[in-house]
């Protein structure tokens, strides 16, 4: 098995920086969460850009799925930031990547922070992109949820069915 792992950066690939006092994006965690994962499948990564989700534009959301329609992998996990990952997996599914499982996933706590979510999420999205039929997915909280059946509680920090 083999899976291809894009970031877009988000909350989980963000660290903090000590002498500014803010989150910011330096260089990607996944190679370094890979690692420690221990995995035994095949990754193949790559960084697509690092932006918070807030800032990302119609023409990043593009560029997500133009890259996954020229991807040859089958299996796809993409780091987001949660605050528009739905928006990108709808663009992704309007732009119909055939016999593809597309997993999105992300973290609320950045995963430089020793309570960080962002390897559980990661591991689950690893999964589910083994299991799951071709089609977009986004799997947060434990949860795997369709594209148009999950939206983001803002008041709860967590994803749920709408």
């Amino acid at each position: 098995m083999e899976i291809k792992v894009f970031t877009c950066g988000g909350t989980f690939e963000k660290v903090y920086d000590p002498i500014a006092g803010t989150l910011g994006f330096q260089k990607s965690s996944i190679p370094d969460l890979v690692k420690k994962s221990r995995l035994t499948i095949k990754i193949d990564f790559e960084p697509l850009f690092f932006k918070d989700s807030l800032d990302m534009t119609h023409d990043d959301r593009l560029l997500v799925s133009t890259r996954i329609n020229a991807e040859s992998m089958k299996n796809i996990v993409i780091i987001h930031g949660t605050d528009t990952m739905v928006d990108t997996a709808k663009t992704i599914k309007e732009n119909k990547p055939r016999g593809k499982v597309i997993v999105i996933t992300g973290a609320m706590i950045p995963y430089s922070i020793k309570q960080s979510d962002a390897m559980f999420n990661f591991g689950s999205a690893l999964a589910a992109a083994q299991l799951l039929t071709p089609g977009v997915w986004i799997s947060m909280n434990g949860r795997i949820f369709g594209a148009d059946d999950v939206r983001k509680n803002k008041n709860e920090g967590l994803f749920e069915t709408q």
